[in-house]
């Protein structure tokens, strides 16, 4: 091994441990360490077909990746089997990573599961509505920090029962003990309730010349159900859940008319019934619209609107979420740059509470698309009501969770007879 590589790897090393002492010093009791080497730790659950969850979790040394689980507690009398992996990054060996789909399993119901063994911890998760009312509960660019330790304090307040995270998690950027800090982090509420994710650029952890492979750690450790909606990467896929599609995005996968992705969304969309799930949502990484100075003439941004921005109009998408800008930007329903009543509202929504800190510098005078903006760290609440309404609200830290900084009503383009017709 060349003597840069040798330098670069002892860099690391000792930065991973720094860094996973200052996540553990800002993430107060969020990051406990597990009992034993077999005890379960980073649980964390998502939605995984109809009525379906799956449960993920990561051991030390070699379990079962079995789940038990049932709805009273202390009696966890069903089970399922599940997969073991392991990942290597540099020096680094994962824990062993385990995960199992259980089901099916009734809506609105609060189940009880063990993981590996019916002698292991119990946790808890309650599913999703069959139908109206859902709340999602909406964040981007978390991080480990005190403000993440705040933006997750407010998250557990709002009685949510989906939460949708639009990239960037850990922050580990290649140091692999800050992904196992973040799973310890996030861990009492992503057991609790499904958390469905998709990649930033911080996930990507690709080394010219050292390591070649893009999201090793974030395929390894945060499965999503793409599978299940057809498509061949883990970097885009998308769910259903109570009368709403929502698309996941890979703004870091091809996306060109000739990709793979792009044949999987319009695939997608055309198994789209809008008389059962009359909301649309789609989540993207780096936002297609932004008038911060951050990011600004973005190929991951500016060339996925280009390829894709006709295709989520045709659908009559109705709200497209973004990470990427540590900021909060809400933009009128917009298409082509100019207001559309029948094109998305777009809502940038990457102020979790990352290291990097806020992007504070908007571009003056403000674009009349913008609608609502500020530099403020936070997150954001999706309330379906029915199948024609929702009320978008933006909570900011420094608030009571009951506050909303920003508020507007919502009509589902699919009960707009000028924009959509059945």
């Amino acid at each position: 091994m060349a003597p840069m590589i040798h330098i670069i790897i002892s860099m690391m090393a000792v930065a991973s441990q720094f860094c996973g002492v200052f996540a553990l010093f800002t993430s107060s009791n969020r990051t406990r360490l597990p009992l034993s080497p077999r005890s379960p730790q980073q649980v964390h659950i998502s939605l995984s077909g109809p009525n379906h969850m799956r449960i993920s979790w990561i051991t030390l040394v070699r379990t079962q990746p079995t789940v038990y689980y049932g709805t009273s507690p202390g009696n966890c009398n069903r089970s399922a089997n599940g997969n073991s992996n392991i990942y290597h990054y540099l020096r680094y060996d994962s824990g062993v990573i385990h995960d199992a789909v259980i089901g099916p399993l009734n809506p609105n119901t609060l189940y009880y599961y063990r993981c590996g063994n019916e002698s292991s911890k119990e946790f808890s998760f309650k599913t999703p509505p069959h139908t109206f009312p859902i709340k999602f509960a909406v964040v981007g660019d978390l991080g480990q920090t005190k403000y993440t330790n705040s933006t997750l304090d407010h998250i557990a307040k709002s009685s949510y029962d989906v939460l949708i995270l639009p990239g960037d998690l850990s922050y580990a950027d290649m140091y692999q003990k800050k992904w196992d800090t973040f799973g310890r982090f996030v861990e009492p509420l992503a057991s609790k309730r499904p958390w469905m994710v998709t990649q930033g650029n911080h996930e990507k952890e690709r080394i010219k010349g050292v390591h070649r492979s893009r999201f090793t750690a974030y395929n390894a450790r945060w499965v999503m159900p793409y599978e299940e909606s057809g498509s061949n990467s883990n970097l885009y896929y998308s769910f259903e859940v109570a009368g709403v599609h929502v698309i996941m995005l890979g703004s870091y996968a091809d996306f060109e008319p000739n990709s793979d992705q792009y044949r999987w969304l319009l695939a997608d969309l055309k198994k789209v019934d809008r008389r059962r799930t009359p909301w649309l949502i789609g989540v993207v990484h780096a936002p297609w619209y932004n008038t911060n100075e951050a990011h600004q003439r973005e190929y991951e941004g500016e060339g996925m609107k280009k390829a894709m921005e006709d295709v989520l109009f045709r659908a009559r998408v109705d709200v497209v979420f973004a990470g990427h800008v540590h900021s909060y930007e809400r933009f009128v329903r917009t298409y082509k740059n100019e207001a559309n009543e029948c094109g998305p509202a777009y809502i940038v929504i990457g102020a979790g509470g990352n290291r990097e800190g806020l992007a504070r510098r908007f571009i003056l005078p403000r674009a009349k698309v913008s609608a609502f903006r500020e530099p403020r760290f936070g997150h954001g609440q999706f309330s379906i009501l029915n199948a024609s309404h929702a009320v978008w609200t933006w909570h900011r830290n420094e608030d009571n969770v009951a506050v909303a900084s920003d508020k507007v009503l919502l009509r589902s383009l699919s009960s707009v007879p000028a924009c959509y017709k059945s």
